[in-house]
């Protein structure tokens, strides 16, 4: 699924332009043009008992039925410390919203998954065989510059390559996915040609320099060194190349304010300024109802949901995607680096108890997710847990027992050490709440002990989950297009996002072997061995698909619950 959201953490465009996520159903109302759901011929069938989502909901419009000029406002979870979202403390879902106008991504993913070349920045690109070997061809718009005037050029796929290729560690980014399997980038025909090389075949190449993969290019300038790399985006965004540029950034008022930029080569941005304000998710809909932002993500908040729908001129625009709420155990906690007592937690924890009361007066199916990689409405889901997804307290207590973690009064001890659990959780968020709370009390009943610590929402991940300062941790995971690249960093031994800390030699083999497949069906099967290798090693407990709802002006066009597409700044504005 992807990054981690509140802080931050796919359709397999490949060799063949295999399409593995062209199934999120588009039913219901909301629906744009293009946002049907379709699927590769060779892609397996889904359940018969597949959740009825809306693929997209954006209030789709014309450029011409929009006026020129005025702001948006939008609120965001965290004012972020690192604005380089391929930097390892950078991948969060407010850094990457904040720099999505601002910096390059090559393709455009419509509401199916399909990848488009975005003409702002590519004039084409195609993957070939040469010497037996793949090689992708990036055929750049020779009008595209950096805000300092340097053109975009074959030295910045190189530069990105070569900090995002996990060869030098001291590059701290948050995922070499795709780039690990590059042998070589060299110039072509020109300055504004690149020639990738693959060592090993990577079917999902489309999601390098991809804004739905929340890969977008940085520059060279800024990225040559290790310490470019790490610090040019602290505090600051110090390049940028997109339809907006930076006017004010803003610590204390806990704003962004971009402005379009009169320098953009593109089709001009509809919006004078965006304005992203960062305050506690559980503000965002009383801020929204008093009319003092213009769009926000509302998430499973039952109270949010309610008062957007009392708030006059305002639409909620709801859509489902590959994300979910999770709790993530720390693997290498004291207590918790044996897989069986992970899998004794993840089995005293009733799911279903947890996503009826975090979904309870949403009119959203409150099914349980079985699945790390896929969610129920995408082709080829299934349960691989083989019983550990089960509420199972006897078999919880079992394996604790077998663990050497024997009931002493009301907690468990070994080694004269108390069975006490750290579940961190960010302030301001409804859902983590109830979930903490919820769960503590169902771990009680087997004889774990969790103490809640709620920590400062700008300080969650970079304090705490980064670090890796948790047993357990609770947040969403945002999906992306690709479900085997997207999620790699997330789940493979020292991925950079890999926040549990576990892993096997399986379950990375397995996503490798679906990113290099060259069909749907043989892909699909490679995510679901890995899912099955995930739900042994116990590292993430999925617990249901997060809805994707939107608190929007109704007069907002062409932005809100994206589900797999991602938006097209140039196009956001508010209809005449």
């Amino acid at each position: 699924m992807g990054r981690p959201l509140y802080r931050r953490t796919a359709l397999l465009a490949g060799l063949t332009a295999v399409s593995l996520s062209l199934t999120l159903c588009s039913c219901g109302p909301g629906n744009g043009p293009g946002s049907g759901s379709g699927a590769d011929a060779r892609a397996l069938p889904s359940s018969a008992e597949t959740p009825k989502l809306t693929a997209v909901d954006i209030n789709p419009h014309e450029r011409a039925e929009l006026r020129q000029g005025g702001t948006l406002r939008v609120a965001v979870a965290q004012y972020s410390t690192q604005w380089s979202p391929v930097q390892t403390d950078g991948g969060e879902s407010s850094t990457i919203a904040v720099t999505k106008p601002l910096l390059p991504t090559f393709f455009r993913s419509d509401a199916a998954g399909t990848q488009t070349p975005n003409p702002a920045y590519l004039q084409d690109a195609h993957s070939e065989q040469r010497d037996g070997r793949q090689v992708v061809v990036w055929t750049l718009n020779p009008k595209a510059r950096w805000s300092d005037g340097a053109p975009i050029t074959w030295r910045d796929i190189e530069a990105n390559w070569r900090a995002l290729n996990g060869k030098d560690p001291a590059y701290r980014s948050a995922s070499s996915t795709g780039f690990e399997l590059v042998a070589a980038v060299e110039r072509g025909k020109d300055d504004f040609q690149a020639v990738m090389t693959f060592d090993r075949p990577f079917s999902e190449w489309q999601s390098m320099f991809n804004g739905a993969a929340n890969a977008p290019l940085l520059p060279a300038s800024r990225i040559a060194t290790p310490e470019l790399f790490n610090t040019a985006y602290l505090d600051a965004v110090p390049v940028t190349a997109g339809p907006f540029k930076v006017e004010r950034m803003d610590r204390a008022a806990q704003t962004v304010t971009l402005v379009a930029d009169p320098a953009w080569w593109g089709d001009k941005p509809l919006l004078d300024r965006i304005v992203f304000r960062a305050m506690l998710p559980n503000t965002m809909a009383a801020a929204f109802n008093k009319g003092e932002i213009d769009l926000f993500n509302n998430g499973p908040d039952v109270a949010g949901y309610q008062l957007i729908r009392s708030t006059p001129g305002a639409a909620v625009r709801r859509a489902g995607g590959p994300d979910f709420r999770q709790f993530t155990l720390n693997g290498r906690s004291p207590a918790l680096t044996d897989p069986s007592v992970r899998q004794a937690l993840f089995q005293a924890i009733n799911r279903d108890v947890i996503a009826r009361s975090d979904l309870a007066g949403l009119d959203w199916p409150t099914v349980t997710l079985n699945n790390h990689l896929l969610v129920a409405n995408q082709n080829a889901y299934r349960d691989n847990s083989l019983g550990l997804s089960r509420y199972d307290p006897a078999e919880a207590v079992r394996k604790l027992d077998a663990a050497g973690w024997k009931l002493d009064g009301d907690v468990r001890r070994k080694d004269g050490k108390e069975l006490n659990l750290r579940l961190v959780i960010p302030a301001g968020v409804t859902q983590a709440q109830n979930e903490a709370a919820v769960a503590t009390g169902m771990l009680k009943d087997v004889g774990v002990k969790v103490t809640t610590v709620t920590a400062n929402p700008n300080e969650y991940f970079d304090k705490y989950v980064n670090r890796r300062d948790f047993d357990i941790a609770a947040y969403s995971l945002l999906g992306t297009p690709f479900p085997a690249s997207g999620n790699r960093a997330n789940f493979v031994q020292n991925g950079g996002t890999n926040h549990s800390q576990s892993g096997n030699p399986s379950v990375d083999a397995a996503l490798d072997r679906a990113s290099a497949s060259g069909d749907a069906a043989g892909a699909f099967e490679a995510i679901n061995q890995a899912d099955a290798e995930l739900w042994k090693v116990a590292g993430v407990l999925p617990l249901y698909q997060r809805p994707q709802l939107y608190g929007s002006r109704a007069d907002l066009a062409n932005i809100g619950a994206q589900g797999l597409s991602d938006i097209v700044w140039e196009n956001v504005g508010f209809q005449k």
